[in-house]
């Protein structure tokens, strides 16, 4: 362990639930463009899975994604919870969802000898996009929170034992193993193809590709804490990573060859500290992310 944290430096509801009014705390600097969407209340504190239940009754099928209190801050998000974090009755944690017509911020408090978890309705995630960084001190037990480790240079994700991250001097290495019974197709004729042909198919693997980067967020990105200063919602976002992303004409080529490649790079940014971070896919379930250091 000593010797992983020096390689990551280097790197330079059983509860009974009610409707609550939120803390008179949350209410505070909270603008037309921000506002308070609801609470539910847990007296004796969201014990087990009950926390995740309720999340998931109000967010749907949508995902929620950790809010990281040292990376890039939404100036809507920070509207909400700016009081909260100046007070003493400061948030346990906080999530947010995107997959509704406005983002959901779900902020967890305590209440008494409970909880309260605080929703939030935002006008939009109006951070502006800065360049892609790594933090210098990385620690394991937070950043790895969610994994076990099995050697001095290996984690498995505690759920998903074919998630898995590689840590040495060099580089991290996250990979997601989950073959597809059927591979993606790729059509040895397509350079014969009409433009219209062509087009048509270029935007069925864009759309798959996209699927796929998605795929990675959720599984690398999502499942560690503090690696970067883009919060998770930054990472989909267009005008964040749009010039990271394949492109169209990229993608063309890669047809154009008639045969599957052995890996596609769907993103790919040198981050501000030199590093480099690649997210890769098979397109037959294998998925990868690789942050390489200068």
């Amino acid at each position: 362990m000593r010797k992983l944290l020096a390689v990551l430096v280097f790197f330079t509801v059983c509860a009974t639930f009610s409707f609550a009014a939120p803390v008179a705390s949350a209410k505070a600097n909270v603008n037309s463009s921000t506002k308070i969407y609801g609470a539910v209340e847990a007296k004796e504190g969201f014990a087990g899975g009950r926390l995740f239940d309720v999340l998931d009754s109000v967010g749907g099928s949508g995902t929620w994604m950790e809010w990281d209190v040292n990376g890039v801050r939404d100036p809507s998000v920070m509207k909400a919870i700016d009081p909260l974090l100046n007070s003493s009755n400061k948030p346990k944690m906080i999530w947010a969802i995107t997959e509704r017509e406005k983002p959901l911020l779900a902020v967890l408090l305590p209440k008494g000898a409970g909880e309260v978890i605080v929703f939030y309705e935002l006008g939009a995630f109006d951070a502006k996009p800065v360049p892609l960084k790594l933090n210098k001190v990385l620690t394991p037990d937070v950043v790895f929170r969610d994994y076990r480790q099995i050697s001095e240079k290996e984690f498995v994700h505690l759920d998903r034992s074919n998630l898995k991250i590689l840590v040495t001097d060099k580089l991290i290495r996250f990979t997601y193993d989950n073959p597809d019974k059927t591979p993606l197709r790729y059509d040895p004729d397509f350079a014969t193809k009409t433009l219209v042909d062509k087009h048509a198919e270029v935007n069925d693997y864009l759309g798959f590709l996209r699927y796929e980067y998605s795929m990675m967020l959720r599984a690398f990105v999502q499942s560690t804490r503090g690696i970067f200063n883009w919060q998770p919602w930054h990472w989909y976002m267009d005008k964040w990573n749009s010039k990271f992303m394949i492109t169209a004409k990229e993608i063309e080529m890669i047809l154009s060859k008639g045969v599957p490649p052995e890996y596609i790079t769907v993103f790919k940014a040198k981050a501000s500290g030199g590093e480099m971070v690649e997210m890769r896919t098979t397109g037959n379930g294998f998925l990868e992310m690789v942050i390489t250091r200068p």
